[in-house]
């Protein structure tokens, strides 16, 4: 349906003063009020009239009697009226006077605006002495406004012909009658008894006994209803006329039901849901002014910022008070004091302690990297958040945001008022909305401003009283009140955790396309379903972190990057980059300066914006080692200390990480370690709790399934990626979002029995009763990983405690995986002293043995020098020889010059050793 554009044909002619001064004499016009003409009060609710006399510092109500039909000039620089009215923006917005809507809300809104200056704005009539009848009579003049067929438009919007008081009325009807088995009829859902009960009279209930003022109002509701299908385009059209309306309507309805003197004196419509979502690249003037809805990634947020929404100005020469309001970020300083007695010139001063200030929040939001078309770079947009939205989101949420497309003339210079011819375009921002159902949510403790301290004493009993709570993640508890589909939700997620091959359902569910690799699936899905983060009270505030980091390591096209992406896509806050691209400050913060302020600001890096997520990084082998050193705080205490410019801070960056690293040579090296087939610092690498070595190998018959699964995708046939023992992907991570949200599980004593048994065992799996020396099979840094592997398989049960099967689940995936990485390709056997030293053990003793050797030619040589190269012995590498002898001329035993084959090596006597 669509909705009347404005016309000129249906703009009225005369103004008020025409009016006023064709009726009156001489006389009456000089007690006659003279208002200025210009912009509306941009923030006043619907219903609010103003009107203060140029002539009088005293409030009185705005006489619509005084007022002509063909007013379309606003009427400002007054104080609200004690019985205020309906007024239209654009013009006139007057409604009857049998119609009474609520007085001046305690603050202003600041996201809707009801006006739009036009190119032609009226005079300015300073004084009411000067003006003479004749002066304010305009073209078109001899125009009968009485006589004339067209329609009174003294009720509706400038231009158009949607009446207010229609609108209003039926909203209120809307308000009273709707219910849920409208929309459920509507979509075809089957409809239970609550749903006939009336809906908003429930939520508004709900909204008093939380005392908000945010009212979240579904727009789809309003389609559902056969009355309000047309308010819905005029709201699109409209919505700084119909927003306000919307406001005093349901006000009214609130203190019908609960009482005139509630605590709560406004109501704020929020509406969200549209049909369609603009892409930010489309957006274009003729979206201007109008209600839009967008989908993107925040990429920046301002802190607060108090936006002045009423000055208060006071007379420098008689002390007299007056207000104004401020448009669209101008404060309409008055050149004179208002007083008649006084009217001295320039002497209005602003009292900043007693203007009315609002919260202001500037963000950004970018396109997302699925919405970015090819070869294209991302557009951002500027969001204003007002009030109860300000720090609703941060940097790295992937919001849809509803509000209304505004621009603005830019200054030439800021100390200016001239404008350009340029303008500038934002966004008021009137809800905030996380959708993704194909994206996990975050972590009940990232959730919280500050992180919820270790709950103690949790069992099964607190079961019901937990499903019962229902309780819905911080962002979605305004929104109106979940439906019986919640409910439905919620008992399909406790059936999920209930199936008897739970571990297997959900590992099959994890990348479908991607053949095999189930352990590797495996050891991701606890990654996702993550630990208990914990901080105990004593002991000085320790923290231990819950999030799992995994490194998969193996050859080319064995779909590493491929499990990478597709965990990028559902992960929460997921951040996917590449390690050739990435830069110590592109993963941590950067500083630059805020482009409204022009202070200088922190930007947040890719794990930061991560934080409570996860961050995958690709080719984590070709980072550089500068980039690379930021990841050791990250990855175990997950900050990121930054001081730069004056900034000295520490940021959260508590992220999972998920790398995938290719061998140096491409191929991977049986017969070297891991690190030797990276080349990754050992203090990096102990830092994952599962390293996965996907490798290449030839098998026949692997290779023949591996094939029809591949070309199974080419065929006109569906690929067997879905079937019984596969859940669809909005299911998987519904309920990996819901069990990060409610369930921290605590370890029994049992299975703290079996996590300190399984410990010790991997200890024992490094003696050799024929070598006095103990090989390092475990430390500290596996029993942690296994106490977060067993959290996590528990949560993925939907347990709060952690059992013995748990606990063997996760010493299971370990031990696996540790016989994969930290296996000595030379012994055979677990030598963790590879990861954790870059070395292993009996290559220690080799270069113990190859020292001893060298040393021993030199001192049996017949000159005190002798050249490199008679030192070379045959079956040792050079790089294994050069390391003994920097590691001699370090301890002070030799000297070496020259460079190349030729140099020479001189053994030092005791006189010419260095004194340590």
């Amino acid at each position: 349906m669509s909705t009347p554009r404005r016309s000129e044909r249906n703009t009225p002619v005369r103004s008020p003063l025409e009016e006023i001064a064709s009726q009156s004499s001489p006389e009456e016009l000089q007690n006659t009020p003279t208002f200025r003409f210009g912009f509306p009060n941009p923030f006043t609710s619907l219903g609010h009239a103003i009107s203060r006399t140029f002539g009088s510092n005293e409030q009185a109500p705005m006489n619509l009697d005084d007022v002509s039909e063909g007013n379309r000039s606003p009427l400002s620089n007054t104080t609200v009226s004690s019985k205020p009215r309906l007024t239209t923006p654009r013009g006139e917005r007057r409604v009857p006077k049998d119609i009474e809507l609520p007085g001046t809300p305690s603050r202003p809104r600041g996201d809707v605006h009801p006006f739009t200056p036009r190119p032609r704005q009226r005079p300015l009539f300073k004084s009411p002495v000067n003006v003479r009848p004749r002066d304010l009579i305009r073209e078109r003049d001899d125009i009968d406004m009485e006589n004339t067929e067209s329609p009174k438009l003294e009720h509706n919007i400038w231009g158009t012909m949607i009446d207010l008081v229609e609108c209003k009325e039926v909203f209120n009807e809307f308000l009273r009658n709707f219910k849920k088995e409208d929309r459920k009829i509507r979509d075809g859902l089957s409809v239970l008894d609550r749903d006939r009960e009336v809906f908003y009279e429930r939520y508004l209930k709900k909204i008093y006994e939380n005392e908000e003022v945010r009212v979240n109002l579904d727009v789809q509701n309003l389609l559902a209803y056969p009355k309000t299908v047309k308010l819905y385009h005029q709201l699109l059209k409209y919505p700084h006329e119909i927003i306000p309306l919307m406001d005093s309507t349901i006000l009214e309805y609130y203190k019908e039901l609960h009482g005139h003197n509630t605590a709560t004196q406004e109501l704020r419509i929020r509406p969200f849901n549209l049909c369609n979502s603009v892409n930010m690249r489309d957006l274009n003037p003729s979206d201007i002014d109008q209600l839009v809805s967008i989908k993107g990634l925040l990429i920046r947020a301002s802190p607060l910022i108090p936006d002045m929404k009423i000055g208060f100005f006071r007379c420098s020469v008689c002390g007299n008070p007056l207000e104004r309001m401020v448009e669209r970020g101008k404060i309409d300083e008055p050149d004179r004091c208002p007083r008649p007695q006084c009217n001295s010139k320039n002497t209005m001063d602003l009292i900043h302690n007693r203007c009315t200030f609002s919260d202001r929040q500037v963000c950004r939001l970018q396109e997302t990297p699925d919405s970015i078309p090819d070869g294209q770079t991302p557009h951002s947009v500027t969001l204003y958040l007002f009030d109860d939205l300000v720090d609703v989101a941060r940097p790295g949420d992937r919001l849809e945001i509803t509000g209304v497309f505004r621009s603005v003339p830019i200054r030439v210079h800021s100390r200016q008022r001239t404008m350009k011819s340029l303008f500038k375009t934002f966004i008021d921002v009137l809800h905030v909305r996380k959708t993704d159902n194909k994206r996990l949510a975050v972590d009940s403790i990232v959730n919280e401003t500050n992180e919820k301290e270790n709950s103690k004493g949790k069992n099964k009993e607190d079961d019901e009283t937990f499903y019962a709570s229902n309780k819905l993640p911080k962002y979605d508890e305004l929104d109106e009140i979940p439906d019986h589909s919640e409910g439905e939700r919620i008992e399909r997620y406790i059936g999920i955790s209930q199936l008897p091959n739970l571990y297997e359902i959900l590992a099959n569910s994890l990348a479908p396309s991607i053949y095999e690799l189930d352990d590797v699936k495996k050891g991701i899905l606890l990654q996702l379903f993550g630990g208990t983060n914990k901080k105990f009270k004593t002991a000085g505030n320790p923290r231990y972190r819950g999030d799992i980091n995994v490194l998969l390591v193996g050859d080319p096209g064995t779909s590493k990057s491929q499990l990478l992406q597709y965990i990028h896509k559902i992960a929460p806050r997921g951040v996917y980059t590449s390690g050739k691209g990435s830069s110590a400050v592109g993963l941590t913060a950067y500083v630059t300066r805020d482009p409204d302020t022009r202070q200088i600001v922190l930007e947040s890096g890719a794990l930061v914006l991560s934080d409570g997520g996860i961050c995958c990084i690709d080719e984590f082998d070709k980072m550089s080692d500068g980039t690379r050193s930021v990841l050791h705080e990250v990855m175990e205490q997950q900050t990121v200390s930054v001081a730069k410019a004056g900034i000295i801070t520490t940021l959260n960056a508590r992220t999972s990480i998920l790398a995938s690293a290719n061998p140096v040579n491409s191929k991977y090296d049986p017969k070297l370690s891991i690190i030797e087939n990276i080349q990754l610092p050992p203090t990096l690498m102990s830092r994952f709790d599962l390293i996965y070595l996907i490798l290449d190998k030839e098998n026949e018959m692997v290779d023949r399934r591996l094939a029809q699964h591949i070309v199974s995708f080419y065929l006109e046939d569906i690929p067997n990626v879905a079937g019984p023992n596969i859940l669809p992907v909005e299911d998987l991570t519904g309920y990996i979002s819901y069990v990060r949200q409610h369930c921290d599980p605590t370890l029994t004593s049992e299975a703290s029995s079996a996590l300190t048994e399984a410990y010790v065992e991997m200890r024992k799996m490094g003696q050799d009763p024929r070598s006095s020396e103990k090989i390092v099979t475990a430390t500290t840094r596996q029993l942690e990983s296994m106490i977060r592997l067993s959290e996590a398989h528990a949560r993925m049960r939907l347990s709060y405690t952690v059992e013995i099967d748990d606990v063997k689940e996760a010493v299971r995936l370990l031990k696996e995986a540790i016989k994969q990485y930290a296996v000595d390709p030379s012994t055979g056997r677990i030598d963790m002293d590879m990861i954790n030293t870059g070395r292993a053990m009996h290559k220690r003793h080799l270069l113990e043995d190859l020292r001893k050797e060298i040393w021993r030619l030199i001192l049996n040589y017949d000159s005190p020098s002798i050249r490199w190269r008679k030192l070379l012995l045959d079956d040792v590498s050079d790089k294994d020889y050069e390391e003994v002898i920097n590691n001699l001329e370090h301890d002070g035993e030799i000297r070496v010059t020259g460079t190349g084959q030729d140099r020479i090596i001189k053994k030092l006597s005791s006189d010419d050793q260095p004194m340590i």
